[in-house]
């Protein structure tokens, strides 16, 4: 249940912070959340990935719909050498993402002290 709830404030404050920040923006919210919510390294790694990935994902798609796929199609035309796949472009923008929250939320869960077990 913290799992799904760290994924789901990761989300959200990524995105009310994208209102006023840059890009990076994602890394301080991961961040701070895995310094609030204590989790694992690994849970929080996940969370991290799968809030921003959500995220940038659904917002790529949204974007990419508004415009009718002409900015992602003619990018993936530039960049990837195939003509008509603005949903790989959406994909890589999602895991590029996913990885800096990813990254973010393990250096959080990491910076937490270590709490020694009683003997």
């Amino acid at each position: 249940m913290r799992f799904l709830f760290c994924l789901l404030l990761t989300a959200l404050l990524s995105y009310v912070l994208g209102m006023f920040l840059d890009w990076w923006c994602i890394a301080i919210a991961a961040f701070v959340v895995a310094i609030a919510l204590p989790q694992t390294p690994a849970k929080a790694f996940g969370s991290g990935f799968l809030g921003v990935f959500l995220l940038w994902g659904i917002m790529a798609l949204v974007i990419d719909n508004a415009n009718g796929h002409i900015l992602a199609g003619r990018m993936a035309d530039l960049i990837l050498k195939q003509p008509g796949s603005p949903v790989i472009m959406i994909i890589i923008t999602a895991l590029l993402g996913g990885i800096v929250g990813a990254i973010s939320a393990l250096s959080g869960s990491m910076f937490r002290p270590v709490r020694k077990a009683k003997s």
